[in-house]
């Protein structure tokens, strides 16, 4: 869904693109730190030690990018390469 009026969303490229690189690249930095922080705070509290916390963390933000048998073995290098040390 898309509700935005074409000339809002033409202002919001225009000022973003005025930003260098360097300041689009932080935001985006940002953004994707504040969202693990906020998948992070959505599962603390189920008991998950660090190591399944990096799995959840990895499949909430990329399980809709790879098929399930790829899921697989990313989460468990994730948890072995993990549980070495």
């Amino acid at each position: 869904m898309n509700d935005t009026p074409k000339e809002v969303q033409d202002l919001f490229r225009t000022l973003l693109m005025q930003r260098s690189g360097e300041e689009r690249l932080k935001m985006g930095c940002d953004m994707f730190s504040t969202s693990r922080a906020l998948i992070r705070s959505s599962l603390d509290g189920k008991g998950l030690d660090e190591t399944e916390m990096a799995v959840q963390i990895f499949l909430r933000t990329y399980r809709n990018d790879f098929p399930p048998e790829t899921l697989t073995k990313i989460t468990d290098w994730i948890r072995a390469s993990r549980n070495k040390y």
